[in-house]
């Protein structure tokens, strides 16, 4: 079994320890959160032991689930992979490019396991539909959720857009050419609303909306690829994929088949629906069951740093085109 420790134990801390305790391949070791009443609340209500520092913490287990605020993700990695622990750290990887890069150099060198916390990679509707998606070359993502405080320390960008731009990356096997955005401040200081658009060098547009004050939430992605229509629906798991195949000269039109005529001499076009089949799971459960699986059987992870590091790069151009265009 693995010794884990988790630093942070907060909203999302919780849920993470919650998970691990249902992981065999874990050995739970404790936790550390700098808040002496969350440590309390913790320590009682999920008999965990607490640790009076994250150094002590991390001395005595393997891998390092790092779930605090964004801000401190790079001091606690940076003592985790000083020591060669394996880290599990939540996205966004750090709170700066320079961050994010010192990271991959320090993970290089430690040459231990890394996995980032972008969990929509194992939504179990993206899953269903991932190796469908062979060559997208327009893609449109909404993220809208309703204001919730917890998170607004940064933008709306990294908060919830950066989800659609790891799941974007990683389906679009392309070096981004140029980005254009806008976005708003509505209730916190940094922005609450944004649309950006990103261009890839093979053609491929992305198009992406984060809001974190609407009046319902949603987590849609759809993709157009050549003959190829996929959407997913994140929030509720539905997929839906629509293909064109020609039919053959003796092939027959079915009854409620939806066929296109292209006129003489062209070959019909028959449009087929599918839903692929989605099998249920626990997302955060299945990252980091994932990740112990590539450290005790040494094979890559699903989510690397390297993919953290490009998320959060990407992130950071979009605030920076969206700063570049804000009134004085």
């Amino acid at each position: 079994m693995l010794k884990i420790g988790v630093i942070g134990a907060g909203h999302l801390g919780k849920i993470h320890l919650k998970q691990i305790k249902e992981i065999p391949e874990y050995n739970l070791v404790g936790f550390f959160d700098s808040d002496p009443i969350t440590v309390k609340k913790v320590s009682e209500e999920m008999d965990i032991t607490s640790f009076p520092s994250a150094v002590e913490l991390i001395k005595n287990v393997d891998v390092v689930d790092i779930v605090v605020p964004t801000v401190a993700h790079f001091e606690y990695a940076t003592i985790a992979l000083k020591q060669f622990k394996h880290v599990f750290i939540e996205k966004p990887l750090a709170g700066t490019i320079e961050e994010a890069k010192a990271l991959v150099s320090l993970a290089r060198e430690a040459n231990v396991k890394t996995q980032v916390g972008h969990v929509e990679r194992f939504n179990p509707a993206f899953l269903a539909v991932k190796n469908r998606c062979d060559s997208p070359m327009f893609i449109e993502a909404h993220r809208l959720a309703q204001f919730n405080p917890r998170g607004t320390d940064v933008s709306v960008i990294l908060d919830l857009m950066i989800h659609d731009i790891d799941i974007i990356l990683s389906l679009v096997k392309s070096d981004v050419k140029r980005i254009s955005a806008s976005g708003v401040a509505v209730v916190s200081d940094t922005p609450d609303i944004a649309n950006a658009r990103i261009e890839f060098d093979n053609g491929c547009v992305a198009n992406l909306t984060a809001s974190r004050i609407s009046l319902k939430n949603m987590r849609k992605i759809r993709m157009f690829q050549k003959d190829a229509y996929i959407s997913v629906d994140l929030l509720s798991h539905k997929t839906e994929v629509v293909k064109i195949k020609e039919m053959g000269q003796d092939e027959e039109e079915g009854m409620f088949s939806m066929v296109i005529d292209q006129g003489a001499g062209k070959p019909k076009k028959q449009i087929h629906l599918e839903n692929p089949p989605i099998t249920p799971n626990n997302a955060i459960r299945m990252e980091l069951f994932e990740f112990a699986q590539s450290i005790i059987h040494n094979k890559p992870v699903i989510v690397t740093i390297e993919d953290g590091a490009k998320a959060l790069e990407t992130a950071a151009r979009i605030i920076e085109r969206i700063n570049f265009i804000q009134p004085e």
